[in-house]
């Protein structure tokens, strides 16, 4: 169905982003793209798209296809049909409709006499019933540009399917519509996602890497199992050739030290005896070439054992290698932070809750937001934040430091270099040699300190975020988590699961992705409805 052989791909400034890349995906199979942000994931699938051209390769598409970005601001000055390639067949149907049967409008609708039904369905499937095709997509949020991208699929009907982020901007009603269809299509999809549950619906996991593919049969829960026994062994494989290294350091020891002993031994003795001089200096020098040669062999060995070690350890991954340090937050647990009585928000003089809000934040809760898109999630963030006065109802706010994370990771300033913005944060004065040892270990070495913010991935400004947050004098009373993931890989979502663990104040997290809320250990859920 689809093959690529020896596909690579250069940046415009000629820097290897892959190179003989080669795989193969048969007719109605289903595969995830996984791979570290950076690695060219969206780029592959850009050039099986035909958006991009690779510098060297071969392609065999096998038939039509469908292909729905991870971002759509490109599209915000276009209409909803030319945003899904249909304007043309549309307006033609249309004219024909309105009298107007000439040569050129039946040449563009090309007999296709069911477009218009085919969107009526598909957009009603999506649940964007009203939605009008003439209409900008600039007018659309988030969630309702992704819908429109996934009714193109219904539309079209391809027989090759390409996802990018399918799931990001949806709630949880567009993410189960998401699961259906990935369930029961009978099209060939290959899937870039982050969402463990969308790829645990997958056949095949491929991962990505600068050198090429590696293909792992099953579901990704499959591909983890698999990788954490890899993990296991390479770890036990380190901690053997630790142990081999201080043998053979220890051997090379007590050896050395035996021929000092018996070297010490035999020049008394032929001292004792009266030898010649001449005699003495040859006795010396073959001493000294049997230490150097001890000293050569247990060295080859050593720095053998040495260079396996370095080699292997290499390999670990970068999620293993980090290490995130949260100071306490001052406060204790269970203090009143923030509370609402009967609390609502008037927007065109119209109530946003059915039933006004009411709900207390205690210091040390870990609280899920949920609800359908506009339910208002984002609006009570800005209620708890201050940033908002409610219409009616009474709002308490206890004094303390809360940070706002949202899904760009707006704290990071894109005119600041990397070390720029962890010096930002220095609130308790610390050494410029100890911020670079936070950086180190958010994964930022050398090289990358000096580089711009604007530079950085999604994945990268989450790393920096979070060093910035342990660089403070004190951790924030609250940490606020608006969708997070959405444009993180997997490794990313681990890192961020394992920082916001060792975390102990107060976190408030909205997010549709269910795996990374279970990872978070929340307390209890606050459902917004309208």
């Amino acid at each position: 169905m689809l093959t690529l052989q020896h596909i690579t791909y250069l940046h415009p400034d000629k820097t290897l982003l892959f190179d003989d890349i080669s795989l193969s995906i048969n007719q109605r199979e289903k595969v995830a793209l996984i791979g570290n942000n950076g690695c060219g994931k969206s780029t592959l699938l850009k050039i099986i798209a035909g958006e991009l051209q690779p510098a060297g390769g071969q392609l065999d598409r096998g038939g039509p296809l469908y292909y729905m970005p991870q971002v759509f601001g490109q599209y915000n000055e276009l209409t909803v049909a030319q945003s899904l390639g249909i304007a043309d067949k549309w307006n033609a149907l249309n004219e024909i409709l309105n009298g107007n049967v000439t040569e050129a409008n039946l040449e563009l609708l090309d007999d296709d006499w069911t477009i218009e039904e085919r969107c009526a369905e598909a957009l009603q499937h999506w649940q964007l019933g009203r939605l009008d095709l003439a209409g900008k997509m600039e007018t659309l949020s988030g969630g309702q540009k992704t819908r429109v991208f996934l009714a193109g699929i219904f539309i079209h009907r391809p027989q090759l399917i390409l996802l990018d982020e399918p799931s990001n901007h949806l709630d949880m009603d567009g993410r189960r519509l998401l699961y259906d269809f990935i369930r029961n299509t009978s099209s060939t999809l290959l899937v870039v996602s982050h969402d463990r549950k969308l790829l645990n619906l997958l056949d095949t996991v491929m991962e990505l890497h600068r050198n090429g593919v590696t293909v792992y049969g099953g579901n990704y829960d499959a591909y983890a199992e698999q990788k954490q026994l890899a993990s296991e062994a390479l770890n036990q494989d380190i901690r053997n050739r630790e142990k081999a290294l201080r043998k053979a350091k220890e051997k090379e020891r007590e050896t050395l030290e035996r021929q000092q002993k018996l070297d010490a031994r035999g020049k008394q003795k032929h001292e004792k005896a009266g030898v010649a001089r001449i005699m003495m200096n040859t006795l010396r020098n073959h001493a000294e070439s049997s230490t150097a040669k001890i000293k050569g062999v247990h060295a080859e060995k050593i720095g053998n054992l040495s260079q396996e070690l370095h080699e292997l350890r290499a390999t670990v991954s970068d999620t293993d290698k980090m290490k995130i340090g949260f100071d306490g937050s001052a406060l204790h647990r269970g203090k009143r932070l923030f509370a609402a009585e009967d609390v609502n928000v008037r927007y065109c003089d119209v109530p946003l809750w059915a039933t006004p809000m009411t709900f207390q934040l205690a210091s040390g809760e870990r609280v899920v937001l949920k609800g359908a898109n506009g339910s208002g999630k984002t609006t009570l963030i800005k209620l708890v934040l201050g940033d908002l006065e409610p219409a009616s109802g009474i709002v308490y706010r206890a004094t303390g430091h809360t940070v706002y994370v949202d899904q760009d990771y707006s704290l990071i300033d894109n005119r600041l270099s990397v070390y720029e913005q962890a010096q930002r944060f220095n609130t308790g004065a610390l050494q410029e040699h100890e911020i670079k040892t936070r950086l180190s270990r958010l994964l930022f070495p050398e090289e990358d300190w000096n580089k711009p913010c604007s530079a950085l991935s999604g994945g990268e400004k989450m790393r920096l975020t979070l060093c910035c947050l342990t660089i403070q004098q004190l951790s924030p009373d609250i940490i606020v988590l608006d969708e997070p993931t959405n444009n993180l890989d997997i490794q990313s979502v681990e890192i961020l699961v394992s920082a916001i663990n060792a975390y102990q104040g107060t976190l408030i997290v909205v997010s549709h992705d269910d795996y990374f809320i279970e990872q978070l250990r929340t307390d209890r859920v606050i459902a917004l409805e309208m």
